[in-house]
Order: structure tokens, then sequence, then C-alpha cells
């Protein structure tokens, strides 16, 4: 049986706990309750919550739409190079 290294999870990523802590902030800074983006989105409330503690993967689509909500670019929430 051939072993696989295990990575870690890209959730614990630095870049993409960078990514996190920019949507946290940019939800804060529209005035917006993580019940309002559910709600704008058509997604129930928990989806927010696990987007923005790691608990689930955000695709690129889904950040594309955060950050039109949020009034942002995208890139604005990706880590600087």
């Amino acid at each position: 049986m051939a072993h696989r290294s295990r990575r870690p999870s890209a959730v614990h990523d630095p870049g993409y706990q960078h990514m996190l802590q920019r949507l946290r902030d940019a939800r804060r800074r529209a005035g917006l309750t993580q019940v309002e983006v559910a709600k704008a989105l058509r997604r129930p409330q928990s989806y927010v919550t696990k987007c923005e503690l790691g608990e689930r993967r955000i695709d690129p689509i889904e950040l594309q739409q955060l950050a039109r909500l949020y009034g942002k670019r995208v890139s604005y929430f990706l880590p600087p190079r």
C-alpha cells in the first residue's frame, strides 16, 4: 500500500487565514451581519459562519459574490505576494 504524505489542510495555510480575516473585516466594514449576508446570498446563516471560520472552503465564484456584496475587489481578499 502506497504511503501518501499528509499535508496540512489548506485552511491552516497562512494565506487562507489572511483571506478569512479579510472576509470578516470586509463584512463588518460594510456594516453587514452574517444574517444579512446569508439573506443576500440566499443561504443559511451557518453558511456564512462556516466560511468565515474556515470550516467550509470558499470557491472562487463564492469569493466573487462576497467581494461584490462587500464592495471590494477579489484581490483585496488574497494575500500579498
